[in-house]
């Protein structure tokens, strides 16, 4: 609680940028942050899903992936200014990255696309294989956010695979 007090209050970060790159407060949760993102993402989206048909799903998931990739990598270039280079605390990067691979998912899924949806992301988010790693070099907020969309192409390629093969 004290470094939430001291991030929030003493940094003086605006406050609509720790918003946008926490995942609204997300990122303070203080064990496995990007974890908790990807599950905030796929939260929001299991809400989308329960509202709107598969094109309607697709398209608003679409539009949520290019708003927060222009916020997210806005507010994670100002993010660096308080509190240093990629802080685990920025998880805007997870959610848009786990939405990416969510979009390889119909809104009539069934359980097993969005536990592997999550693990598929997970995994190419930390093993960061095939280029991912080299995207975390471009400048600022685009280095934060590059990464972890890359690893949600990779992870759309694989379940838009596995679900045409099973």
């Amino acid at each position: 609680m004290q470094e939430i007090y001291y991030y929030v209050f003493v940094k003086r970060m605006p406050l609509y940028h720790q918003l946008i790159v926490t995942g609204l407060g997300v990122g303070f949760f203080p064990y496995g942050p990007g974890t908790m993102g990807a599950l905030f993402a796929i939260f929001i989206w299991l809400i989308l899903a329960s509202v709107a048909g598969t094109p309607y799903l697709i398209g608003i998931t679409l539009a949520l992936v290019i708003a927060f990739t222009l916020l997210g990598a806005w507010s994670s270039t100002v993010s660096e200014r308080y509190w240093g280079e990629d802080p685990s605390r920025v998880v805007i990067d997870e959610v848009v990255g786990q939405w990416i691979v969510l979009l390889a998912i119909p809104a009539t899924y069934q359980w097993w696309q969005v536990v592997t949806a999550l693990a598929l992301f997970r995994f190419f988010d930390i093993v960061k294989p095939l280029g991912v790693r080299s995207m975390e070099k471009l400048k600022g907020g685009w280095g934060i956010m590059a990464d972890d969309i890359l690893a949600g192409v990779y992870g759309f390629i694989v379940l838009y695979l596995l679900r045409i093969l099973l």
